[in-house]
């Protein structure tokens, strides 16, 4: 797959200098151009657009609202409701910006827009809403709430009506207390109820793009306030039409891929399992890169069909010894009276970036509706890396 980071390339900076040329002929296109590609090939995906926004301040009129228009003219049609902002790869517009040429514009916008408060919130917020319409503005307007709370909360909450479903999702994404790769939003990590409003009124929008975003919004929440996403799951889940149940299930799973049993509860599948139980592993000594084997073999003993959400953790050996569980998703089942199942998955033991694996003894435990019913062990080998070539031995050239 091609990294994130050649979406933002020369061929987008010169697409950038010629849109803003066509609708300003003064428009300094190749000072642009070179500062915007400047060592471009050694930087990283949001340090292009941090220099290609760089760039554009240098040369964009020093009015801001003359800067926004000239901006919002070179935009291309607003995409439709059916194309999500999720299309990464959208190709570079013809009839004007569009797709990832808008992360630069949207972070100039949002600088000088948080700069002067009471000049150029209102108009910042008017380029973020023409811009949200042909990719996105998530991480643009997070400045602006940091800046002005009270004056980005009402305009979101106007939003929440727009007629663009892309407008629409703005409202929730771009206020996600802690939204991947954006400015964490401290004050609403600490208190999110300035968004509840937004989320209610968001939660049976028509658009599942914009349902999704909220059960993302609600899924961050949960991280730092639990409680409150359980209430608000038993205040929305009954007689809930499936749209808002799916959103409701997919805000939820953090907290039930915990275990956490109030969650569980709201979803009535806190019960301890009727009947029985037998966890294996093989094989119970394996290298790193092979996978580990499940087998969950469960017999009913109740009297009434079982709503089970069965879940397992893997305990990776720590530095200092100790073993820090991982929880992953099993499988969500309804067992009859009396019903046998037997169920199997393979889990890899592949490296990877975000873990480092070490030799030793490993543990597994089961869990059914968030209890810990069985456990099982494995040994995990790791080969040692390859010792550096000393530079003394290399081959004189």
């Amino acid at each position: 797959m091609e990294p994130f980071k050649n979406f933002l390339n020369v061929g987008v900076a010169a697409n950038i200098g010629s849109q803003l040329q066509r609708v300003d002929p003064g428009f300094d296109r190749r000072r642009f151009e070179a500062l915007a590609t400047a060592g471009l090939d050694a930087l990283e995906l949001k340090a292009r657009a941090m220099q290609m926004a760089d760039a554009l301040e240098a040369t964009l009129p020093a009015a801001f609202g003359e800067a926004c228009d000239q901006l919002e003219a070179a935009l291309a049609p607003p995409w439709a409701d059916d194309r999500l902002g999720s299309e990464v790869s959208a190709p570079l517009g013809r009839d004007g910006l569009e797709g990832w040429a808008l992360w630069p514009v949207g972070e100039f916008v949002a600088r000088r827009g948080s700069a002067n408060l009471e000049l150029d919130v209102d108009r910042a917020l008017q380029a973020l809403h023409a811009i949200t319409q042909r990719f996105s503005a998530e991480f643009a307007i997070r400045p602006l709430i940091v800046a002005a709370p009270q004056r980005v909360f009402e305009t979101l909450q106007r939003w929440t009506a727009d007629p663009s479903a892309h407008v629409r999702r703005l409202v929730s994404e771009g206020s996600r207390p802690r939204l991947p790769w954006g400015l964490r939003l401290r004050a609403l990590v600490d208190d999110p109820s300035p968004t509840l409003a937004l989320l209610r009124a968001l939660q049976d929008d028509p658009s599942e793009y914009v349902r999704r975003s909220v059960a993302n919004h609600l899924n961050d929440i949960a991280k730092d306030h639990p409680d409150l996403v359980v209430a608000w799951v038993g205040e929305h889940l009954p007689d809930a039409p499936p749209a808002r149940r799916a959103l409701l299930r997919h805000a939820s799973r953090t907290l039930i891929k915990a275990g956490h049993a109030p969650m569980l509860a709201a979803w009535g599948e806190d019960r301890a399992l009727q009947g029985r139980v037998v966890f294996q592993v093989a094989p119970t000594h394996l290298s790193l890169g092979e996978s580990l084997a499940l087998q969950v073999q469960l017999s009913s003993t109740g009297a009434q069909p079982q709503r089970l959400v069965i879940d397992y953790a893997v305990h990776h050996l720590g530095a200092d010894g100790g073993l820090r569980p991982k929880v992953f998703k099993g499988w969500t089942l309804d067992l009859a009276p009396g019903e046998p199942r037997t169920l199997r998955k393979a889990h890899p033991l592949r490296p990877v970036t975000i873990r480092r694996y070490r030799s030793g003894r490993h543990e597994v435990d089961l869990r059914i509706n968030g209890q810990i019913v069985a456990r099982a062990v494995f040994d995990l080998q790791v080969p040692a890396p390859a010792p550096a070539a000393d530079p003394a031995l290399r081959p004189a050239r």
